[in-house]
């Protein structure tokens, strides 16, 4: 059965980014985690362009461990489905399943890394924590920054595009996220906080 797959089945982590998969929403706030993705997924080899557990997937190595990228297409608020499939499938813990995600408690430039915990208000998270039932997923948050007034809409302003100076630094960003997932699936997650959480 595993023979005829695409995938073998001993992968021993998930690095999953959160967002959105239509184009019109390219370079948003929202889709951090996807841009975050590329990067890490493209420093460590892997591309991201065959289709399973209604995701975006690719496979690659970090520090001797078999990687599964992925980029859920199941809109952020569904991002559970693909990433519970996944997880069942390779009968993956939440302690190895890293997800990447923005977030707008963060100013843009700002990463920071968490063992586990609650979803903080992000959709994407929250869905994930519902359906697996479990907080324990390591996760680095991207910085998006606050909206612009208290009274701007959340929805606008998660979907609205980063400038070209914000995307740089969410660029600078994503070389950081490649780093501290090496160092989570290495099991120094600790060392990985002290050098990125800012």
């Amino acid at each position: 059965m595993f023979g005829i797959s695409k995938f073998p089945s001993a992968v021993d982590f998930l690095v999953v980014g959160l967002g959105n998969p239509d184009r019109k929403y390219e370079d948003t706030r929202h889709n951090t985690g996807f841009i975050c993705l590329d990067k890490v997924a493209e420093h460590f080899g892997a591309r991201v362009n065959r289709i399973k557990f209604k995701s975006l997937v690719g496979e690659g190595t970090v520090c001797g461990h078999k990687v599964l990228f992925i980029k859920p297409q199941t809109y952020m608020n569904n991002s559970g489905q693909a990433v519970v499939e996944a997880m069942n499938f390779y009968k993956i813990p939440a302690e190895n399943v890293i997800l990447l995600f923005d977030d707008i408690s963060l100013d843009v430039g700002k990463m920071r890394i968490r063992r586990k915990g609650s979803h903080g208000g992000q959709n994407g998270v929250k869905n994930i924590i519902y359906l697996s039932g479990k907080d324990t997923f390591p996760r680095i948050k991207v910085g998006i920054g606050k909206k612009p007034h208290p009274d701007y809409d959340l929805v606008a302003w998660v979907l609205s595009k980063f400038n070209k100076d914000e995307l740089k630094q969410i660029d600078s960003i994503a070389e950081n996220c490649c780093k501290a997932v090496e160092l989570i699936v290495s099991g120094e997650i600790d060392r990985a906080m002290n050098l990125f959480n800012s």
